[in-house]
């Protein structure tokens, strides 16, 4: 009998949530996604200071403003980072927009243009690289700006259904839906301490987003993430990908047993959800209305800001 995460793998293509370039090599992931969070991690292990240098020493060589140093570094870092990952997957990697510019359309256009740039000049074409930006109204703008631009974007921090239809209707590449954030808040809010995998409030917001994609033709990716037991996983085998953190993919590749495809097209033509359309306001209060999301998104991106600036940090002493 195979694995889990084999047979896992004839369903939905794998995604390795890890800066951990061995822990890549290990899963043999098809893409491999980076957060900054993933980073701050990746960026202080010893095995990784060779490239932690080497960005300090080009940032330094190439940007004449001292006060830009720092910026340009962070940039430097996510990209050498990515590029290490593109060496031992196949296909994509995702790199992040920094948090603090989840409001702001126009800034996470220009970031997202200087990270494509370094890419590119790397000899990485923009195929290969995901743009992160979380799911805000701002940030699907400037997904919908740079989908024109020929960038791909990977929306994330996406909680609820409003999100994702706005996403589709931008025509963005890919989102990821946090599926154990979603769990976590459940939990909390209701005292339980668990739901089994078919009732988990995470697996039932993503299939229902994958069921509304697949029923009314659009082609935006949907990748469920943020797992929090094999369970998840298990009940979304058939959705477009799956982000597994080494953890879990490790638990997936020593476990037996069998894995039945959950999610599919033919499925999605049976639900029974009605087609939306939506602009700022009403994409605002279907938003506004869903609690969970509303409270999740704010926090997530709080989250990510704050491990940004520790990042910051970081490299700022080594810059001095």
């Amino acid at each position: 009998m195979t694995n889990l995460l084999s047979q896992l793998k004839q369903h939905s293509l794998i995604v390795a949530d890890t800066g951990d370039f061995e822990s890549i090599r290990k899963y043999q992931p098809r893409d491999a996604t980076t957060n900054p969070s993933l980073l701050l991690k990746a960026a202080q292990m010893p095995e990784y200071q060779e490239v932690v240098q080497r960005v300090l020493v080009e940032t330094k060589r190439e940007s004449p403003q001292a006060s830009k140093n720092l910026e340009v570094a962070l940039d430097k870092l996510s990209v050498a980072f990515g590029l290490e990952i593109l060496k031992i997957v196949p296909h994509r990697v995702s790199t992040e927009v920094d948090a603090r510019l989840s409001f702001d359309a126009e800034a996470s256009v220009a970031k997202a243009r200087t990270l494509i740039g370094y890419y590119e000049k790397a000899g990485i074409s923009r195929e290969r690289i995901l743009i992160k930006l979380a799911s805000t109204w701002e940030g699907i703008l400037a997904a919908k700006q740079l989908t024109r631009d020929g960038i791909r974007c990977n929306l994330t921090l996406l909680f609820s259904f409003a999100q994702a239809v706005a996403c589709a209707e931008a025509g963005v590449q890919l989102i990821s839906p946090f599926v154990g954030r979603i769990l976590d808040w459940h939990k909390k809010s209701t005292g339980r301490a668990d739901y089994p995998p078919a009732e988990d409030p995470g697996v039932l917001s993503v299939t229902r987003i994958y069921n509304y994609y697949k029923k009314y033709g659009y082609t935006t990716e949907v990748m469920g993430a943020s797992f929090r037991n094999v369970g998840e996983i298990i009940e979304l085998a058939g959705s477009d990908l799956l982000t597994i953190s080494p953890v879990l993919l490790e638990e997936l590749q020593k476990s037996n047993g069998t894995v039945t495809r959950k999610l599919s097209p033919a499925k999605a033509a049976e639900s029974a959800e009605p087609k939306i359309s939506l602009d700022e306001k009403s994409f605002r209060w279907l938003h506004n209305e869903d609690q969970m999301a509303t409270e999740k998104l704010s926090d997530g991106i709080r989250l990510f800001a704050a491990d940004n600036i520790k990042l910051e940090n970081y490299i700022a002493q080594k810059l001095q």
